[in-house]
């Protein structure tokens, strides 16, 4: 029987109207012929394309070669600039079901290529149907088109979706993910520019940050624009081009330019040669040069013509799906929660995982997600309370503060809205992972009339345990964050609750997704500012956290460690320091296997710090997902680790 990541791979392959991914979109004109022999300035075929290469520091590269092996590597390098082919999209069957999921996306693909045929775009864009919120949100009509004329023909042999699949939109048929679907992209595509022998095309330029969102499907907006040509008015279609980060040797990596710069579009002007090979497509300036650099938000390109061409469900079905990576999807269920357990998601933000868990749980138990920042915990509760989940608490906790200094007994009365209820009505039973569980009260703690609970400890059989914090979300959607700009969400909100830690072995299971170095997610158009001092940072840091994941799971219960990084040194290096720093805990199968095996080995890096991976027998305990790999993934790393009940 084939698995699941072969399944899943030829759902994609079986397509013959996709290139590969590593194909370079260059640009496609009878006026000018390529010419291997000249170069990139004299040859627009070579410069007016998709072709990005990674430059990475030296010594970084050196290590990952050793890793991986040079060829894997360059091959997993390229993969990182280019998105996945595919959307993939988690249905909330606590709101909606997946058939009825699946119908409406389809009617929104069929829907928007319609108003394509019957030049109705505009007043359809108004009327608030599911159609005209895909054609607004990114991905224009023109490109839906061509993403379900590409898919017309796709076979659903050997394939991970059902058999009455329509077009680019398909059920995923791995084992136990009948809830998520696929909806898949195509490029990379040629795009012609508008070169001509009497001058070049007028042009935006981008910033790197701004360049990968429109690579997954986003539109450009007025902060993510750099410079443009002299003369771009509203109506004029423009070639974009990405500003990517270069080295200086005084000052280090950076743009070395000022917004609002002009580009001259000949050999002449002094970022001529860093746009080679960094066009994203063409599109529509919304507004004139003048009005792109007074403006503060808004549209600045409507991208009419892309490389890759991804819908983008920015504001679709709200409560019903979730935009979300396979891999993380694949955590949330080698978390594997049961109803009634009490969770903690260390890393929350921005709560993908942890509403997903919750989904797991069919919303009953408790699942406390905390994030140091106060605006991302905003997030948590916004994403939760859009998907209608009632069973996630948020607090405001650095996760290296986890485990609270001292446990002590705090028998409080809490009155709210002049009803005085005991703490202990709060307290459910903690049992084991295994059994289900009964509540001590036959009161529903959810149910009870008060905004929050201080964190309770409270004795029994012995053990020390915790209450956990119940509090009402109800808050509106926040104002989204400045669309393709570089700064951070400075919406401000109510006050959200701070906590103090929680009580050791307090939880039945801990989800610690670590902040990484994030040299998995894609598309990456930069990876320059590693160094190989900065990777064993994060290595030292995930450490210390995951030290704090350890006290806080009780005996019996799991750990799941995730990031999303190729780095061997936040992956396997942190599994072998937890095997052989606590000796109660042992690796454990996941469910579903959908990733790879895990690196095994060492590295001794130049100073002769020798760091230790995996050994033989254990790289299949823990998936890894390889963005160069046929599942065509995010890089993701996942360990799932059992603590022993006989834990002291």
């Amino acid at each position: 029987m084939r698995n699941a990541a072969r399944l899943f791979s030829e759902t994609f392959s079986s397509n013959r109207h996709f290139p590969s991914p590593s194909s370079p979109s260059c640009y496609s004109s009878t006026s000018v012929a390529r010419n291997p022999t000249l170069s990139p300035a004299m040859d627009p075929s070579r410069r007016y394309c998709f072709d990005p290469k990674l430059k990475w520091n030296p010594v970084v590269k050196e290590y990952f070669v050793a890793a991986y092996g040079e060829e894997t590597f360059a091959r997993l390098s390229e993969a990182l600039t280019r998105p996945s082919s595919y959307s993939c999209i988690r249905v909330n069957t606590l709101n909606s079901s997946v058939d009825f999921v699946l119908e409406k996306l389809r009617a929104l693909v069929k829907e928007s290529v319609d108003m394509k045929s019957s030049d109705g775009l505009n007043s359809r864009r108004n009327s608030g149907d599911i159609g005209s919120n895909l054609a607004s949100s990114g991905c224009s009509v023109m490109e839906l088109d061509s993403i379900t004329e590409a898919n017309a023909g796709s076979s659903n042999e050997g394939a991970p979706c059902s058999e009455d699949q329509g077009g680019s939109v398909s059920k995923c048929q791995i084992p136990g993910l009948d809830y998520v679907i696929f909806v898949k992209g195509s490029g990379p595509h040629q795009i012609n520019y508008g070169y001509t022998s009497n001058g070049p095309p007028k042009e935006v330029i981008v910033s790197r940050k701004c360049a990968e969102a429109v690579l997954r499907g986003a539109q450009v907006y007025v902060p993510g624009v750099m410079g443009c040509s002299a003369h771009v008015e509203k109506g004029d279609v423009v070639a974009v081009s990405v500003a990517v980060e270069q080295h200086n040797p005084t000052s280090g990596w950076g743009l070395h330019m000022t917004r609002g710069i002009v580009l001259q579009g000949r050999q002449t002007d002094p970022y001529y040669e860093e746009r080679n090979g960094l066009y994203i497509g063409q599109g529509i300036a919304m507004m004139s040069r003048a009005g792109i650099f007074r403006a503060s938000e808004g549209v600045a390109i409507d991208m009419t013509n892309r490389v890759y061409r991804l819908p983008s469900f920015n504001d679709v079905l709200e409560g019903e799906i979730f935009l979300q990576n396979l891999p993380s999807i694949v955590t949330a269920h080698a978390l594997d929660p049961q109803k009634g357990e009490r969770i903690l998601d260390m890393c929350a933000a921005p709560g993908g995982k942890t509403t997903a868990i919750a989904h797991l749980m069919k919303d009953e138990g408790v699942v406390v997600a905390v994030d140091r920042s106060h605006n991302k915990v905003h997030e948590i509760e916004n994403l939760a309370t859009e998907l209608g989940l009632n069973c996630i608490t948020t607090y405001k906790l650095d996760a290296l503060k986890a485990v609270r200094k001292e446990c002590a007994l705090n028998d409080s009365i809490l009155s709210n809205l002049g009803e005085c209820i005991h703490a202990d009505a709060a307290v459910e039973t903690f049992s084991g992972v295994e059994g289900h569980q009964t509540p001590l009260q036959s009161r529903n703690p959810l149910d009870l009339k008060t905004d929050s609970f201080d964190d309770i400890n409270v004795a029994e059989n012995g053990e020390c345990k915790e209450a956990f914090h119940v509090k009402r979300v109800c808050l509106k959607k926040s104002t989204r964050r400045m669309k393709n700009g570089p700064g951070r969400n400075q919406e401000k909100g109510a006050r959200v609750e701070n906590s103090k830690g929680f009580a050791p072995q307090s939880f039945n299971r801990v989800l610690l997704d670590a902040p990484c170095s994030a040299l998995g997610l894609r598309p990456r158009l930069f990876a320059g500012e590693e160094t190989v001092e900065s990777l064993r940072n994060h290595a030292k840091y995930q450490r210390r956290m995951f030290d704090q994941a350890v006290q806080l799971v009780c005996p019996g219960g799991v750990i799941v460690y995730s990031t999303c990084t190729i780095n061997p040194g936040e992956n396997e290096a942190l599994v072998r320091y937890a095997l052989d720093t606590y000796k109660f805990l042992s690796l454990a199968p996941q469910h579903p296997r959908v990733g790879g095996p895990g690196l095994v080995g060492s590295y001794t890096y130049p100073d002769g710090y020798k760091e230790e991976w995996l050994k033989p027998g254990e790289e299949h305990l823990v998936q890894r997902f390889d963005p160069s790999s046929p599942l065509d993934s995010i890089g993701f790393f996942i360990a799932k680790f059992v603590v022993d009940k006989s834990r002291g």
